[in-house]
């Protein structure tokens, strides 16, 4: 059954939205037959082809991912039969392809949620590099397209084709299996999961250069595959953690920017800006996190906590830095790295004055992983900013913006540079 037709245009803008709501589904169930993404993908993109010919003259079926699904499926399903390895095939998926035509709708929707878990350890797989892993998941769960994904992080479109089309042949080639890992192996494949979803979130919510500030639809897309995963791990405290994490950062984004486009610091926030609902959901996902956490919290856990601390607080003053100084010492005890130490030093200057912290950043200035990191003289000009000692904070600030490759970020550290007077 279908509903009345539409036109042509109104057809094909349902079948590009159904189909980037969809397609994350649809590659997972075809994954499941063909065993091979890249052409899953290719088998995705026929159906769409097919709906693109179809609804303009038939009209938009009622139920149009089902529809989707059951088209790629169902030359999933020929493919398979026309190969002449059949026989090693069919044995492989252990049943008769014949008698699994799909149905108008899937039999099973459980099934199909295995299958996108599936498909989420395999685009996150660590035999990629972090850069094939984020495209390949942007392409594949996001459902953005070469150029967008090339738009967002400022590199060729060439560049991105060929980094998706390698992640594919790796994962072809080294037959990564199309699966769930369990016990010590899910462990650490969970850990590149969650970083890859945190990767896209961050690039969206400072980005690392161009003329803007914030990209909220990578932040969007991050929050959606975060959300995503945490419906269907429910056991997983550090899925909740980062699902957390993302809703608390998430609701400040109307507040991070001025009328210009301009970064706001946190200090200098409308917190009346902040998405109230976004942080409620933050502190529910929190709860499921600690509810299902044994032991030491995770990191995403852990910085979900830290978020948290700044969400409850109603101003910058009234926030609990005590607390944030304390998650960030064990956040450096079970995930230590220069940038959390740095991080640490920021809480110890609201908690304890600049002074303490200033120590913990010079021990950091030798650390060859923040040599170019903008953010270490950045912080370190605040922290001398702070005592007093402005000339050798000026100093600190223009070799921030120096650093910097994004734009709204460079302005910022070169007004407060000349803030602090010749």
């Amino acid at each position: 059954m279908t509903t009345s037709q539409p036109s042509r245009t109104d057809a094909r803008t349902s079948v590009e939205t159904v189909f980037r709501l969809e397609s994350p589904r649809i590659i997972a169930g075809v994954t499941r037959v063909v065993r091979d993404v890249g052409i899953a993908e290719e088998l995705a993109q026929d159906a769409l082809v097919a709906a693109l010919e179809q609804w303009p003259r038939d009209g938009v079926p009622d139920n149009p991912g089902a529809w989707l699904m059951a088209i790629a499926r169902r030359k999933a399903v020929d493919l398979v039969r026309r190969r002449e390895n059949y026989a090693r095939k069919l044995a492989e998926i252990g049943r008769d392809l014949s008698e699994t035509a799909p149905p108008e709708e899937p039999s099973d929707p459980e099934d199909i949620d295995d299958d996108l878990l599936r498909l989420v350890f395999t685009t996150c797989h660590p035999v990629l590099s972090a850069e094939a892993r984020t495209a390949l998941t942007l392409r594949l769960l996001g459902g953005l397209t070469t150029p967008e994904i090339a738009r967002a992080f400022l590199v060729p479109e060439a560049t991105v084709a060929q980094r998706i089309v390698r992640a594919k042949r790796t994962l072809a080639t080294k037959n990564i299996a199309f699966e769930v890992p369990y016990g010590p192996d899910r462990e650490a494949r969970l850990g590149s999961v969650l970083d890859v979803i945190y990767l896209i979130f961050n690039e969206g919510y400072a980005a690392t250069a161009g003329d803007d500030w914030l990209r909220p639809s990578l932040c969007e897309d991050a929050l959606r595959l975060a959300r995503l995963l945490s419906a269907l791990m429910p056991k997983e405290p550090e899925v909740h953690g980062l699902a957390a994490l993302l809703e608390f950062q998430a609701s400040r984004t109307a507040a991070r920017t001025g009328p210009r486009g301009e970064p706001v610091l946190l200090k200098d926030q409308n917190r009346s800006r902040w998405n109230r609902m976004l942080v409620a959901r933050g502190i529910k996902a929190l709860s499921r996190a600690e509810a299902t956490a044994v032991g030491v919290p995770g990191p995403y856990v852990l910085q979900a906590g830290i978020a948290a601390c700044h969400a409850h607080a109603y101003s910058y003053e009234e926030t609990d830095w005590r607390a944030i100084a304390t998650l960030y010492a064990l956040l450096a005890a079970r995930a230590p790295s220069p940038v959390v130490e740095l991080n640490r030093a920021v809480a110890v200057s609201m908690a304890e004055g600049p002074a303490p912290a200033l120590e913990i950043v010079d021990a950091l200035t030798g650390e060859p992983a923040l040599h170019d990191y903008h953010l270490l003289p950045s912080v370190r000009g605040d922290l001398l900013a702070r005592l007093g000692r402005t000339t050798e904070a000026r100093a600190e600030f223009e070799r921030a913006a120096a650093l910097t490759r994004n734009e709204r970020e460079r302005e910022l550290l070169l007004e407060r540079a000349r803030g602090c007077g010749s």
